[in-house]
């Protein structure tokens, strides 16, 4: 019994530390602050406002550089994405050009892009988008919101388990964007052609310039235009873009569940019904 008191005092004062201190730190890689998402914890989902002001930000900014190859025109209206209509996913696609073919006469032809199709990556090869930004290769944003975090040590990974916390992607991308700072500290050396970011997970030197400014992109709605709001704006898209049935997977997890406590607790009753006259 000791022992079991020991335990939970342990796990207590564990979830009390990760409350109090909540930031992430991997060695000696940048400290990353916990962010407010609406998608995360167990039933988390997303602002649908949201995702409409990140893919504009996305469009707007983002798109010249990024590709998104993994996500298809159709995904703007499906359920659980931004909630475009049909039709306006349609008109989005229209924007774009995309290669097709062979034709009858075995030429490859452009055509505007159809629901079906994927997003158009901005330059026809990894050389080609080297070439234009200086060297650096801008990644793609289809996944990196699950594939850039800067992970928690011990014991705040198991307070994240405990609370279904998966929203390290998009608070390090928000610090990223948030990060810069025109004042380089003494001894820190920044070469030509790069900016000075102490959020970047591979040193404190960025080939991307800061990509975002105060009322860079018109919000329609309200909401503040400034660096902070287009950084958690675009964050929150990139993470649907990397996990789109984020919404879909949560609900089942729980449908799931609710299943396996109310059958072992048939089990259990079934269990007590049938050995209640059985010595042991």
């Amino acid at each position: 019994m000791s022992i079991m008191i020991k335990t939970v005092r342990a796990l207590a004062a564990a979830v009390v530390l990760a409350v109090t201190a909540p930031a992430f730190a991997a060695g000696p890689g940048p400290t990353i602050e916990r962010q407010q998402w609406s998608f995360s914890g167990p039933f988390g989902t997303f602002d649908r406002a949201q995702l409409q002001r990140g893919f504009k930000v996305y469009k707007e900014v983002c798109a010249s550089c990024h590709g998104l190859r993994q996500v298809a025109f159709r995904n703007l209206s499906q359920e659980g994405g931004p909630s475009f209509t049909e039709e306006q996913a349609k008109v989005i696609a229209a924007e774009y050009t995309v290669v097709d073919g062979p034709n009858d006469d075995g030429d490859m032809y452009d055509r505007p892009a159809i629901l079906a199709d994927k997003w158009p990556s901005p330059f026809p090869n990894e050389q080609a988008a080297r070439a234009s930004n200086g060297g650096a290769y801008p990644p793609d944003f289809s996944l990196l919101a699950k594939a850039r975090a800067v992970q928690r040590g011990f014991p705040w990974f198991v307070f994240d388990i405990f609370t279904q916390y998966n929203a390290q992607g998009p608070d390090y991308l928000y610090a990223l964007l948030t990060g810069y700072e025109e004042d380089v500290p003494e001894g820190v050396v920044i070469n030509a052609g790069q900016y000075y970011n102490p959020k970047f997970i591979s040193g404190n030197a960025i080939g991307m310039a800061p990509p975002l400014s105060d009322e860079l992109v018109e919000y329609t709605d309200g909401t503040p235009m400034t660096v902070d709001q287009y950084s958690r704006d675009v964050a929150a898209f990139m993470m649907w873009a990397a996990e789109p049935k984020l919404e879909e997977r949560k609900a089942m997890g729980f449908r799931v569940i609710v299943f396996l406590l109310v059958f072992a607790s048939l089990l259990y009753f079934t269990k007590k019904k049938l050995w209640r006259n059985v010595a042991h």
